[in-house]
């Protein structure tokens, strides 16, 4: 393992860049910070019940981030969301649905989230050892040719059943089924609360309309931050948000409506300030937000999660939900670089922008 400095050198030169910016944008004094009493300064006030918030409890307490308020999830629907041979063909060990939940206990992660199907395998064996996120919905990609729509997979009820403290689900804000799973993911997640679980929403704007010029505003902090708010606004206790890359999606597509102070005020091109901005649409940062880890790209996976995981926690973030970069590497090369990431929301050092 390495230590916190040599974590931090693999900044390179946007070292200086990511660790003293102060945001002059959102303060920090206008956002509700990670911290250990999260469960009872937030959820305590909710309409949610006192099941479902100890189920929350149950993952906020377990593994290396434990009562931090900070939260470290591996994530495995990919055999699902992209094919089974392409995920798993580096490392087949996880055709396995066993060696998944091995690897997020090994790794001391507070959750794992995978499917129905694997989870249920499973879960007389390990529901009582980690906190199991049911992912309940998926994009099915048989259909040739291949269309980008989330269909549910499963019940809550079969995921209160085995177990689950949690479950999961996408919505690709923007896409034309949106509609469709907006409501099928809002009564889910009724139901989920009304049984004790906690939920987890996969915030993703999805459009092929969204993309210009070279660039991808599907992941534009502006965009990003409205499906954030339409997901906290049907109860997800945890928002899971791809990192923004840029600033004014909205006037660069030309839709929706805007206004001049969300790119000056409220936001800037510095990536802490990106990423803050979608803090503030989780009600100010009631609601945790976890940045995805994204694909594997091999050598530069360590450098790419470090660097993630400072932009999510100074920015008020509360951590990473790590899946590809993990595993699709050697077992305990996927613990190795899980742990890494841990020791960034770990550190004292990294503090809040």
């Amino acid at each position: 393992m390495k230590d916190l400095n040599q974590l931090l050198a693999l900044l390179g030169s946007e070292k200086d860049f990511l660790l003293h910016h102060v945001c002059k944008t959102i303060s920090k004094d206008q956002i509700h910070l990670p911290g250990k009493s999260h469960i009872d300064t937030h959820f305590l006030q909710s309409n949610r019940n006192a099941q479902a918030i100890r189920s929350l409890a149950q993952l906020y307490q377990h593994g290396r981030l434990g009562d931090t308020g900070y939260i470290s999830i591996l994530p495995v629907d990919q055999g699902i969301e992209h094919t089974a041979g392409s995920s798993f063909a580096t490392n087949p060990i996880y055709f396995d649905p066993e060696n998944i939940v091995k690897l997020a206990i090994e790794a001391g992660c507070n959750a794992v989230a995978s499917t129905m199907g694997g989870l249920a395998m499973l879960s007389r064996k390990y529901a009582h050892k980690i906190p199991f996120v049911v992912k309940i919905n998926h994009n099915e990609l048989l259909t040739y040719p291949n269309k980008y729509d989330q269909i549910m997979f499963g019940s809550v009820r079969d995921a209160w059943n085995m177990g689950a403290v949690a479950v999961g689900a996408t919505v690709y804000f923007g896409s034309a089924e949106s509609d469709r799973q907006v409501i099928e993911v809002a009564k889910a997640f009724e139901e989920a609360h009304n049984l004790g679980m906690a939920t987890i929403l996969w915030c993703y704007s999805r459009n092929d309309a969204f993309l210009k010029d070279g660039v991808d505003y599907n992941t534009a902090a502006d965009i990003t931050g409205q499906a954030n708010y339409l997901g906290v606004s049907i109860q997800a206790d945890i928002i899971k948000q791809k990192l923004p890359n840029s600033n004014g999606g909205f006037t660069a597509i030309k839709f929706a409506k805007t206004n001049t102070d969300m790119y000056t005020k409220l936001a800037s091109d510095h990536p802490i300030d990106l990423c803050r901005y979608q803090v503030m649409n989780c009600y100010s940062g009631r609601i945790s937000m976890i940045n995805s880890g994204g694909e594997s790209k091999g050598e530069t996976d360590l450098a790419e999660a470090i660097k993630t995981a400072v932009i999510n926690k100074r920015a008020g973030g509360a951590g990473m939900i790590m899946g590809r970069k993990a595993f699709q590497r050697p077992f305990n090369e996927g613990i190795e670089l899980i742990h890494a990431v841990q020791e960034i929301y770990l550190a004292s050092e990294i503090t809040i922008a």
